[in-house]
């Protein structure tokens, strides 16, 4: 087996992100969305795999994180990052045009989220015909650790919500000791 399809060592309590992202494929060049950058940990994992190419845009609701985001990313070298405030409960609210990003990540976002359908169909409407969607979510709750076993967005469920919204599942994967990794692409004809 790969190592990075092995995923993280059990004692992890948390998703790897350069080794996520390694698993995702990103390239240099690529113009890819974090929704719901939160500390921007995946968002520097994909800057460095870019390699100062490309466009990596950090979207979330919580305006002191994106101004460290940006922060971070300047001092780290990288002119690559734009920052987008939004909720992403809305349809249209990244504010990205239509069709043009290669990748949208959704990590740890889903169980926070009311409205959950709406953050597939804003993943959609940006994402180019064959564009791939990636979603890291906790895959149970662990003793205080992630969501609360009620808030707990199940694989099942988001694999659901995502086909409703026109994708399909081409591959699964080990996102770490306690999430589950899901790489759609959106339906050609959808």
């Amino acid at each position: 087996m790969d190592p990075v399809d092995a995923g993280v060592a059990s004692h992890e309590s948390f998703a790897h992100p350069h080794r996520n992202v390694a698993v995702l494929g990103v390239q240099p060049g690529m113009k890819v969305a974090d929704f719901g950058a939160g500390s921007g940990a995946y968002v520097h994992a994909i800057t460095d795999a870019l390699s100062g190419t490309g466009t990596v845009y950090a979207i979330d609701v919580q305006k002191d994180l994106l101004r460290r985001i940006k922060n971070d990313a300047t001092k780290r070298g990288f002119h690559n990052v734009e920052v987008v405030w939004a909720d992403l409960e809305k349809l249209g609210a990244s504010k990205i045009k239509e069709q043009v990003l290669d990748l949208v990540l959704i990590s740890n976002v889903l169980f926070q989220l009311h409205d959950k359908h709406v953050i597939f169909e804003e993943a959609k409407r940006i994402l180019k015909k064959g564009g791939r969607l990636a979603v890291i979510d906790w895959s149970d709750s662990y003793g205080g650790i992630g969501p609360t076993k009620s808030d707990v967005m199940k694989k099942e469920d988001a694999i659901k919500l995502a086909r409703r919204s026109g994708f399909e599942l081409p591959r699964e994967f080990q996102a770490g000791a306690h999430h589950y990794g899901l790489i759609f692409r959106v339906k050609m004809g959808s």
